[in-house]
């Protein structure tokens, strides 16, 4: 089984680096690895078109790269199926959405992790592409594999802002990213990003983070935007988009030769 990048960077206490892709294609995760400076890529499958072999196709672009692992970002539902696929295609790490109470933590994790009788999870053996498909099937390294893999969830409701603290003491959650447009959206203030009230509840979730012991993740645009979140403590970024950085690419130039021909 191979080694799993965030986890080791999480249990090392040491910061870590991703970027986001909605794209499928492989060759795009293999230029971000071409790159060597991320540490893990995240497929945002609750946004992206995509079918199983996709999955698979990106499993086996991470893995051409030592230096990184890779995350699935999965719809609420059905998260035990999604969960399952992409940890089965070799995508390590899960982000889950749309959470909001300590149920919706206990099923996340249990559906990352292996059913053995101290983890209790929902993971059982499987002849898939992650364990050579018959070379490790239900080994102590696919147990172990599971016991590695990060398990992350976005805080983006009002819900689960008011059930915070219990929602952060579950065992085995790993890390937390706050959706401030979703959460805007909770709580009546849609598109309201910067809203005092909205940030203020970014802050108390980095803060009840720390104070839990779970790593704390910040999605910004560019490095200069992580100077807020490193005085708060954080040190976990995932930076860019790619149908983002497309664009402003493509809106900037095209504008900026318009105007030349105007």
């Amino acid at each position: 089984m191979r080694h799993n990048r965030l986890r080791e960077l999480i249990a090392a206490g040491k910061p870590s680096v991703g970027t986001h892709l909605e794209s499928s294609w492989p060759t795009i995760v293999e230029l971000v690895g071409h790159s060597r400076v991320f540490d893990y890529v995240e497929f945002l499958a609750d946004y992206a078109p995509y079918d199983l072999y996709a999955l698979e196709n990106l499993g086996r672009a991470i893995q051409l790269f030592d230096h990184m692992s890779g995350m699935i970002k999965i719809e609420q539902q059905p998260r035990i199926y999604m969960a399952a696929k992409g940890l089965q295609s070799g995508i390590q790490n899960v982000l889950f959405t749309d959470v909001r109470t300590v149920a919706d933590v206990e099923e996340c994790v249990a559906a990352v992790r292996p059913e053995t009788p101290e983890l209790r999870g929902k993971q059982g053996a499987t002849a898939s592409r992650e364990v050579g498909v018959v070379l490790e099937v239900g080994s102590a390294a696919f147990v172990r594999a599971r016991e590695d893999s990060v398990v992350a969830i976005m805080i983006e409701k009002k819900d689960a802002i008011e059930n915070l603290d219990a929602l952060l003491s579950v065992k085995g959650l790993d890390m937390v990213q706050f959706g401030p447009a979703d959460y805007a959206i909770s709580i009546g203030l849609a598109g309201m990003w910067d809203h005092g009230s909205i940030r203020e509840a970014e802050e108390y979730m980095i803060a009840t983070a720390l104070k839990k012991g779970v790593v704390p993740r910040a999605e910004i645009r560019e490095p200069g935007r992580a100077e807020r979140y490193l005085k708060l403590g954080v040190k976990h970024f995932c930076m860019g988009w790619d149908y983002r950085i497309l664009f402003n690419w493509y809106k900037e130039n095209g504008e900026r030769l318009h105007h030349m021909l105007a």
